[in-house]
């Protein structure tokens, strides 16, 4: 019998933080300010007042298990709420303050939090929510002042200098839930995922990984993707854990107030969905400059238009890291490495270790060949969903794999390129167009900003499909559809096509296709 056991470490969220006020007490947070320098702190000086705001929390009765919500954009503030709800044993609800306070009330009524933490330009939209989520005890406002006509509105910042720094974190199970967020709901109604410590220790960890994210300590990273969506795909636990740089644009991520911040805090690495990066070349190329700093963009979120993948290299001299995920995968599925000699904006790169892909057919059933071959993607691993929050039924098969809902291809190399969402299929005359083909094919004319492709119902053919598109430079619809002519079947070719001078987008910068077809999908 072999003896000897290893230390009972837990893989809780404080122990970023903490790692960080330790071994990397300078490093720093930086957050924009309109019509002001951006604001910064040390990961020493953090850790003092999360363990303050932490205090804060107990002072009000907040307990291991208790919710939490946070109605605010990515800042400093915000991420001293993170740590001091998480270090405690709490959950940090994240809301959306791009969705309807009818919409944020529902999803309060579920998580039962009774303390609301926004910011101060989102306290109208608080007001509305409080008003329709009677769970709602208190109101903390950060980022600014609560007003004097709300009595349950408390500003945050005065307590913090005077709330004692004793605060215990810790002491509790890494499987214990530190997170809850909220899908975004474009291609269904939004259904609750709850992040463990343990899930979002190991996600965090995998990003730092070379073929992965490769963040490091020598990084200062712009955390353009929202902190209310899938745990800002967990960049707020991974710079901590390598000392590395944390850049938070604040409510703006327009492309001159990016490119401002990138140019004044020297940013290397870039992480945000597609449209935020279209926003910055677009300002680049009207205004003139360089980024010298900047040299990797990681994009997520939603599919990368070939023409715009080859814009942002070329105009910024960067690299592009493609990317897919969800929220119920904390959110990293797979990520395209750096030094891969592959440049394609279809191809989402390889799992890391601790993920894993599977392709089914229309039954769950795996395919015999898993390469080179289109199936209906799983995927399981130590950041996947197993349950909704709130729900009985497990969110998996009875294998353990979670269907995702996307069709997709693994090359021989192993990179995923996902060819559409079950869902956006378009049913003509008994046979299945794939929206996501058409969209990759207009998407790489340089013309075209953004591309989707909807179904609109037919009385002959069922469905048929409408082409829409917002354009940078003028184009013809010739020229719009040469690109399909003999790439796809010619009843593929859409019926019509309509041009939008914004394309909407959901709370999370994608492309709202539910919104589409409510405008334009009725035949």
């Amino acid at each position: 019998m072999l003896d000897g056991t290893m230390q009972d470490f837990p893989l809780t969220l404080d122990q970023f933080l903490r790692h960080a006020a330790k071994w990397h007490p300078d490093a720093e947070i930086v957050t924009a300010r309109e019509g002001a320098e951006p604001s910064r702190i040390g990961y020493a000086a953090l850790m003092d007042r999360c363990l303050a705001v932490s205090s804060i929390l107990a002072g009000y009765g907040m307990r291991q298990g208790d919710r939490v919500a946070t109605l605010a954009w990515n800042s400093q503030a915000h991420v001293e709420v993170w740590y001091a709800v998480m270090g405690m044993g709490a959950v940090c609800h994240t809301l959306n303050p791009r969705l309807t306070a009818e919409q944020l009330a529902a999803m309060l009524g579920q998580s039962e939090a009774r303390i609301l933490v926004a910011s101060a330009d989102q306290v109208g939209l608080a007001r509305r929510v409080a008003a329709l989520a009677p769970g709602i005890a208190h109101v903390l406002v950060i980022d600014g002042s609560a007003p004097d006509d709300w009595a349950m509105a408390t500003s945050l910042e005065p307590l913090i200098e005077t709330a004692p720094r004793d605060a215990q974190w810790g002491g509790f199970p890494e499987t214990a839930p530190a997170g809850l967020c909220f899908t975004s709901g474009t291609t269904g109604s939004p259904k609750g995922v709850t992040y463990t410590h343990r899930s979002n220790f190991l996600h965090a960890a995998k990003l730092l990984q070379t073929d992965v994210m490769a963040l490091s300590g020598r990084d200062r990273v712009l955390v353009a993707v929202p902190m209310f969506h899938a745990s800002a795909w967990g960049m707020p636990f991974a710079m901590p854990a390598v000392g590395g740089g944390l850049i938070l644009p604040g409510r703006h991520t327009d492309g001159a107030s990016l490119a401002r911040l990138i140019a004044s805090e020297g940013v290397t690495i870039g992480a945000g969905v597609p449209t935020v990066w279209l926003g910055l070349v677009d300002h680049m190329e009207a205004v003139g400059g360089e980024l010298p700093s900047l040299k990797r963009v990681i994009v997520g979120g939603s599919p990368l238009p070939p023409a715009l993948m080859e814009r942002i290299e070329r105009r910024l001299g960067v690299i592009v890291q493609t990317t897919w995920g969800m929220t119920e995968l904390s959110p990293a599925g797979t990520v395209a490495p750096i030094g891969d000699p592959v440049r394609n904006a279809a191809l989402s790169g390889r799992p890391a270790v601790g993920v894993d892909l599977l392709l089914t057919d229309g039954d769950g059933v795996p395919l015999p060949e898993q390469r080179g071959v289109e199936g209906h993607l799983r995927v399981r691993g130590v950041a996947v969903i197993d349950r909704y929050f709130g729900q009985d039924r497990p969110a998996t098969d009875a294998a353990g794999w979670f269907p995702t809902g996307d069709l997709a291809r693994i090359d021989t190399a192993g990179n995923l390129m996902i060819t559409g969402r079950a869902k956006d299929l378009i049913k003509s005359g008994g046979e299945w167009i794939n929206p996501v083909e058409i969209e990759a094919l207009v998407g790489s004319l340089p013309e075209v900003s953004l591309v989707a492709v909807i179904g609109r119902t037919h009385p002959k053919w069922g469905e048929r499909p409408v082409l829409l598109v917002e354009t940078r430079t003028p184009v013809s619809d010739e020229a719009l559809l040469a690109p399909l002519k003999g790439k796809v079947a010619s009843w593929w070719l859409p019926d019509e096509i309509i041009r939008l001078d914004n394309m909407p987008l959901a709370g999370t910068g994608k492309i709202d296709k539910t919104r589409l077809r409510a405008l334009h999908g009725a035949g």
